[in-house]
C-alpha cells in the first residue's frame, strides 16, 4: 500500500511547482530576513485552491486528504521551498483538524445539518457549526490565521502534563497559563488553545479557541531561531482571559484525545519534510558536484563522491517509500501509531544524514547564508524535535514491541 501517482496527483504536483516558482521563490529570501511570511500569500494560495488541500468541500476545503497534503509539502520543498514556509504557510493543517472532527466533517465527508435546518439533525447546538463558519472557512479563504498552542515553558513533550487552566465561570471559561514554541503565533488571528478544566495531573484538557486581541491574552516576543526562519514563533500569555463556552471545541474534557487522533497526521508532515528536505539535498549535491571542479577533475568523477552520493540517494528514496506507505494505511484508517513513530524518525534521520554530507559536499560555499543546502541544514535541525521528540517516537515505538 503506498500513494498512488494518479493524474490528479500529478496535476496538483504541477500546480505546486508553479506556486513556487512564482510565488515563492523570488521572495524567500526576504520573508527568511523579515521573520514571517506575509498574509497575501495565504490568500493567493487559497484562490489557487492549495490552501484547502486536505480539508473537505463542506468547510470551505479543496477536498483530498491526507496523501494530497503530503504531496504538496513534498512539492513546495523539492521545488526550492523550504520546510519553513511550510509549517508557516499551513499551521492551519493543526489548528483547525480538531474543529472540522468535532462538526463531524471528515476527509471529504459531508457537514451535518444545523438543528434549525432539517428535521433529524445530529448537531442541537449548532456549536461546531458556528466554529466551522467562523474560523476554519475564513482561514482556509487565506482571510485568517489559525496557530496551535499546545506546549508550555515546562511541559515539552508532556501533554497530559499541561497546566494552563480554564475554570468555568457562567457561560465563559476562565484561561490562565503560558504556551510556548507557537508556530505562526505572532501572525495568528486566533489560537486553538490546549487547556485544563479538570484537577491537575488528570487527563481532563479541553480546547478552547482564543481570538487575539481579548483582554488578557498578550502575545509576548517573537522567538529567534536556529532554522524555520521564515515562520514565526511566539510565547502566548493568558491571565484571566475571558472565552466563550461558545469557543470550546467538542465536549468538555475530550481535549487529550482530540489532540493524540491528530497527531498522525501531524507526524507524517514532519516526515515528509525530512525526506523532502533529503531528496532535495540530494539534488543540490548532485548538481554542485557534477559543475565542481578540482585539481582538474569534475568532483563527479571521484569514486569516493559518487559512493556518498549514491548513499544519500538511498536513504532519501527508502525515507520517502516507508512514510509513503505508512501515510497510505493511516488514510485506509488502520491504527498504526507504531508504524508512524518510526516512519518519523527513519525520515529525520535520513535528513539529519544527508543534509550534513550534502552540505559537506558543497565545501565553504555550503557555509554562506546564500547556499540552499545551508537553509535546510538549519531547517531539517527542528524536525526531530517538533511533534514529539526522537525520544518520544521511540518510547512509542518500544511499547508497540511490548517492551
Amino acid at each position: 500500500m503506498t500513494i498512488v501517482d494518479t493524474p490528479e496527483r500529478r496535476q496538483l504536483r504541477e500546480l505546486t511547482r508553479a506556486f513556487v516558482t512564482r510565488e515563492v521563490l523570488p521572495h524567500l529570501a526576504d520573508w527568511e530576513r523579515a521573520g514571517e511570511v506575509p498574509r497575501q500569500l495565504h490568500a493567493t494560495a487559497a484562490k489557487i485552491g492549495l490552501l484547502g488541500i486536505g480539508f473537505p468541500e463542506a468547510v470551505g476545503g479543496s477536498g483530498g486528504d491526507l496523501l494530497d497534503s503530503i504531496i504538496v509539502t513534498e512539492e513546495i520543498i523539492r521545488s526550492g521551498g523550504s520546510s519553513g514556509l511550510v509549517a508557516a504557510l499551513f499551521t492551519h493543517g493543526i489548528a483547525l483538524p480538531h474543529m472540522v472532527a468535532a462538526a463531524g466533517a471528515g476527509s471529504g465527508g459531508k457537514l451535518p445539518r444545523r438543528s434549525g435546518d432539517a428535521p433529524g439533525s445530529v448537531d442541537p447546538t449548532g456549536r461546531e457549526h458556528d466554529l466551522i463558519d467562523r474560523y476554519v472557512r475564513p482561514t482556509l479563504a487565506g482571510s485568517m490565521i489559525g496557530a496551535l498552542a499546545i506546549t508550555e515553558p515546562d511541559g515539552g513533550s508532556d501533554v497530559a502534563g499541561i497546566r494552563t487552566h480554564a475554570r468555568l465561570d457562567g457561560d465563559h471559561y476562565v484561561v490562565n497559563g503560558a504556551k510556548t514554541y507557537i508556530t505562526s503565533g505572532v501572525r495568528a488571528d486566533f489560537v486553538t488553545t490546549a487547556v485544563r478544566t479538570g484537577v491537575p495531573g488528570g487527563g481532563e484538557l479541553s480546547l478552547l479557541v482564543i481570538d487575539k486581541g481579548t483582554p488578557g491574552f498578550t502575545v509576548g516576543r517573537r522567538l529567534d531561531k536556529l532554522g524555520w526562519h521564515c515562520s514565526d514563533t511566539a510565547e502566548l500569555s493568558f491571565v484571566d482571559v475571558r472565552v466563550p463556552v461558545a469557543n470550546r471545541i467538542g465536549e468538555e474534557d475530550t481535549g487529550f484525545l482530540a489532540i493524540m487522533q491528530q497527531f498522525a497526521a501531524e507526524r507524517l508532515s514532519l516526515a515528509t519534510h525530512a525526506y523532502a528536505i533529503a531528496q532535495r539535498c540530494v539534488e543540490l549535491a548532485v548538481s554542485w558536484c557534477r559543475d565542481r571542479s578540482t585539481f582538474g577533475r569534475p568532483l563527479a568523477s571521484r569514486q569516493l563522491v559518487r559512493h556518498r552520493l549514491a548513499e544519500m540517494h538511498t536513504r532519501a528514496e527508502a525515507a520517502r517509500a516507508y512514510v509513503h506507505q505508512v501515510a497510505a494505511r493511516v488514510a485506509a484508517g488502520e491504527p498504526v501509531v507504531t508504524e508512524v513513530a518510526m516512519a518519523k524518525n527513519v525520515a529525520v534521520s535520513a535528513a539529519d544524514r544527508v543534509v550534513d554530507q550534502a552540505l559537506q559536499l558543497h565545501g565553504g560555499f555550503g557555509y554562506l547564508r546564500d547556499a540552499e543546502v545551508e537553509r535546510h541544514y538549519r531547517d531539517a535541525r527542528i524536525l526531530g524535535i517538533g511533534g514529539g521528540t526522537t525520544e518520544i517516537m521511540n518510547e512509542i515505538i518500544a511499547k508497540g514491541m511490548g517492551l
